[in-house]
């Protein structure tokens, strides 16, 4: 019991200092560090911070990744808001070392195509293309500190650039699971995302040519304003109920306190039949503000379904597995996920 005391002191302390301020709607740059790049985690729609797990817990809560048995790797290619044109990929690693330790690495991509260049002299293009691109690099460690408490970080870099404009930074994610109940079914999760400093953007397309007193040619760079990082505290709670063996229903809730926009709440559930085959869906919503032009939802807000098979590789429970997810999107055509998952 105090050690449940002792973890909703820091639930309330996180809401308190990184509660939803939607008047700062659209202030944060690394928008991408929001993208859930998995298929498993976007058929819950991320609603799954007390019970993901292995390196799927690398997105949404790091701590689950304490629960890695031996190796996990991931791998999943995103179909983000179909129409657009944005590609994502993404690479997921936790291995465990020792009795209660685990080292992770996890790498984003995010691919927009080819887009026409630009100017004020040819508007129509004509000028070539650029490709941008965002990515983020991130190296985590979780642990089991007892069989009821389990805690991890992240350490990510971030990076993003379009033809001369570019700008990097660095972040960190932490966070706590708490498990309890008589077959351990309850679990409580919070996690602290994508804190770190203000970061600007550089380059020469912030160069500006001019003529100095003298009538000398200079190049001046215009000082860019600092972007701060879309941080989050993300609560979450799921109960198991254990139908019959080999036979298992999750259900999870969470609550997504962000810094610059509407808060989330959300739920869904999974039904699993031995590691083998899982169904999933979840459905998360937006709470209102006090200010009407800030009411617009969040594209990633609705429905979303999933579904995972899994093959056995060896006697030790090793499996390898394709993850399928479908999120509805509030503009374009929705958000389509598959990956490869291989447990050893």
């Amino acid at each position: 019991m105090k050690k449940l005391s002792i973890f909703l002191a820091c639930v309330l302390a996180g809401v308190s200092a990184y509660s939803g301020n939607p008047d700062r709607a659209g202030a944060a740059g690394a928008s991408h560090l929001l993208v859930n790049p998995w298929a498993r985690t976007g058929g819950l729609m991320g609603t799954n911070v007390a019970s993901s797990l292995g390196s799927e817990a690398i997105f949404t809560n790091v701590a689950g990744m304490a629960f890695t048995k031996k190796t996990d790797i991931l791998f999943t290619t995103t179909n983000y808001l179909k129409g657009s044109g944005i590609n994502v990929g993404a690479l997921g690693f936790s291995q465990k070392v020792g009795e209660s330790s685990v080292l992770g690495l996890n790498v984003v991509s995010m691919g927009f195509g080819d887009i026409d260049i630009t100017t004020t002299d040819r508007p129509e293009g004509g000028n070539g293309t650029f490709a941008p691109t965002m990515t983020n690099i991130g190296f985590s460690y979780a642990k089991a500190f007892s069989n009821s408490i389990y805690g991890g970080i992240t350490f990510r870099y971030h990076q993003e650039s379009v033809a001369d404009v570019s700008g990097s930074g660095m972040a960190f994610d932490a966070g706590i699971r708490y498990v309890t109940g008589d077959r351990d079914n309850i679990r409580i999760g919070i996690a602290l995302k994508n804190v770190g400093p203000p970061y600007r953007y550089g380059g020469d397309g912030v160069a500006i040519e001019a003529t100095d007193d003298q009538g000398n040619g200079r190049t001046f760079f215009e000082r860019t304003a600092g972007a701060e990082l879309p941080s989050l505290i993300h609560l979450g709670a799921a109960y198991d109920f254990l139908l019959a063996e080999g036979h298992d229903l999750t259900i999870n809730g969470s609550y997504l306190s962000n810094s610059f926009s509407n808060d989330q709440l959300g739920g869904s559930f999974e039904y699993s039949f031995k590691s083998l085959f899982q169904v999933r869906a979840g459905y998360i919503s937006e709470t209102s503000s006090d200010n009407a032009q800030f009411d617009a939802p969040n594209v990633r807000t609705g429905l979303s379904f999933g579904a995972s098979v899994g093959l056995p590789i060896n006697k030790n429970g090793g499996v390898i597995g394709i993850d399928y997810s479908y999120q509805a999107t509030q503009r374009f055509d929705g958000i389509q996920s598959i990956g490869l998952n291989i447990t050893l």
